[in-house]
């Protein structure tokens, strides 16, 4: 062996095995990847994504896809390695820990938040979706999400209206919490509830807030709820959550509720969250969606105007999916509309 060959073979080692130090070492860095889509206009084995009950639905050909990004939880160990694998791919993103997550956070605390996330932004999404037909939706205070394993949990179920605490009846969200933290912890609160058109009442036993130190709670969140003139539910899988499919959710509900096909069988997809008022807001992984939505076959992406900057850094084949700016779900609506009928119409973009 000569010297040279000698010293590469030296230098290929000492290689191999910094790398294969690096995918064992722990990273304190957080990985991005494109997760599913959910055609939204579609079903599974249980029915319609977007269920229906009380008013007419129509069903149509096409996609509304709602967009996922997986990334590694709280609980997950990044290697160096892996991160620097994913900070080479253009489907995926790195982040600091730090950025992302709370110190202290978990997996299972995680997953309860973005459920909450998922059914604040699936009201958000109704009530845009209403707000486009002209209708006026009346609201109430509810429980919007349940501490497992605290005084609320068995007793009290989401959705559960609140109309009176210990007697006096509830008109606000601050309310509610003022008439339950004025009680000594560990004392009992009655409620009464409208829990699916029925006035019932229940009894509960406070416990100490973990947030407000002497004062009783009952570990749950208390919110806002709406008496939508139908019953719609947008139905996936427990595990999506987060805010980030409102916009898509709200396009599904107005299509669903409104006659014709806004996609005319075309395929859509985007992401953003949405307020009550059909404003579009900024999201997690805009470039992971891009790259989930051009796996899937989707021919148009709607993206919030607040992530301009990142969609132009990102990497899409222009000739088989266009990419669309938008604020608000009118802007939504009248993209997909124009654009479904003439492609190649002149659209809002980055």
């Amino acid at each position: 062996m000569t010297r040279r060959s000698a010293a590469l073979a030296v230098a290929t080692t000492c290689l191999v095995l910094t790398f294969g130090t690096l995918m064992f070492l722990r990273s304190p860095y957080v990985i991005y990847s494109p997760g599913p889509t959910v055609n939204l206009l579609g079903k599974d084995k249980a029915g319609p994504y977007v269920r229906v009950n009380g008013t007419k639905a129509y069903r149509d050909d096409g996609a509304l896809r709602l967009l996922t990004v997986i990334p590694s939880g709280p609980d997950s160990s990044v290697s160096f390695g892996e991160a620097l694998i994913a900070w080479v791919r253009p489907s995926q993103a790195v982040y600091r820990y730090s950025d992302i997550y709370r110190p202290d956070e978990t997996d299972d605390q995680l997953r309860e938040e973005s459920q909450l996330e998922m059914v604040t932004s699936q009201d958000s999404a109704k009530l845009a979706a209403y707000t486009m037909l002209g209708t006026t939706v009346p609201s109430h205070v509810e429980v919007l999400s349940i501490e497992r394993g605290g005084p609320g949990d068995g007793a009290l179920e989401v959705h559960d209206q609140i109309l009176a605490v210990n007697g006096t009846p509830i008109t606000s969200q601050k309310q509610a919490v003022e008439r339950i933290q004025g009680v000594t912890p560990g004392q009992y609160v009655k409620l009464a509830l409208r829990r699916a058109d029925k006035r019932i009442k229940v009894r509960v036993k406070t416990a100490e807030s973990s947030v407000t130190k002497g004062k009783a709670a009952l570990k749950v969140t208390i919110g806002t709820g709406y008496d939508f003139p139908a019953d719609i539910n947008v139905k996936i899988d427990e595990n999506i959550g987060g805010p980030s499919a409102g916009l898509m959710m709200a396009m599904a509900i107005y299509d669903v509720l409104t006659p014709g096909s806004m996609t005319e069988g075309k395929d859509v997809a985007g992401t953003g969250t949405i307020a009550a008022n059909g404003d579009i807001g900024p999201i997690g992984g805009i470039q992971q969606k891009i790259a989930g939505a051009e796996a899937a076959g989707a021919h148009l992406f709607l993206a919030p105007a607040w992530h301009c900057d990142q969609v132009k850094d990102a990497s899409w084949d222009h000739d088989k999916m266009r990419v669309v700016k938008v604020s608000t779900l009118k802007d939504a609506v009248t993209a997909v509309e124009t654009w479904s009928k003439h492609p190649d119409a002149t659209l809002p973009s980055c």
